[in-house]
């Protein structure tokens, strides 16, 4: 099973999938880990990964372009799901965890700040995934840990008697949709893109663009 993560910290796993159970997973090739540094794949001097939300807010959104030219270098398996790690995502559990081992290629693509832009969610991802009650600065732990609990399924991993299955409730959503540039994405400049959309244009809601305090305060209050 190959799992691909999508960071701008790329740094941070190396430490932790180069010990223990995971390491000795690799050496056996029984998984592929790799890690992609979302930078590589902007265009601008600086490596531009985010920018401000489109409504107002605090923070910044990663930004759609450089994620879907990531998943078009990535994604290869057909058997596969993307995942986005967010905190308004459907709990983490060991049911679900079972279901992705089950899987050829698990992409994982990590938020930060304050996000991604929603037509990630909206178009790409198959599903939004949270590991917990809280919130954290970034994906890249919620990555690791989802690693961890599927790798750890995959047979020859681990002594089956000692897989022991854990379970948590499900929670509420708990933020709304975000966005950032650009309004409108044209999906066809991007050739060859792996996955289907029904859509040719992805937008970002007229609403968000309108200035209109009031009714931004309104759809935001709608969407949590």
């Amino acid at each position: 099973m190959q799992f691909d993560i999508i960071t701008i910290f790329p740094e941070i796993f190396s430490s932790y999938f180069s010990e223990s159970i995971i390491k000795r997973a690799l050496k056996k090739n029984l998984i592929k880990i790799k890690i992609h540094n979302l930078r590589d794949f902007t265009q601008d001097k600086r490596k531009t990964v985010d920018d401000r939300p489109y409504g107002g807010g605090p923070g910044m959104i990663l930004m759609l372009e450089p994620i879907v030219k990531a998943i078009k270098k990535i994604v290869k398996k057909k058997k596969r799901k993307i995942v986005v790690l967010s905190a308004k995502g459907k709990l983490f559990d060991q049911k679900m965890a079972k279901e992705f081992s089950k899987l050829d290629q698990l992409v994982l693509i990590s938020g930060h700040y304050e996000g991604i832009d929603e037509r990630i969610v909206e178009n790409i991802a198959d599903m939004e995934v949270s590991i917990g009650s809280y919130v954290l600065t970034g994906g890249e732990v919620p990555c690791m840990a989802i690693v961890d609990a599927v790798a750890r399924l995959i047979p020859g991993v681990i002594n089956e008697e000692s897989l022991k299955e854990e379970s948590f409730s499900e929670k509420n959503n708990i933020e709304y949709p975000q966005y950032t540039r650009p309004a409108v994405f044209d999906i066809s400049k991007i050739k060859n893109f792996p996955i289907k959309s029904k859509k040719k244009y992805w937008k970002v809601p007229n609403v968000l663009l309108s200035g209109n305090h009031r009714e931004i305060g309104e759809w935001k209050q709608s969407k949590r």
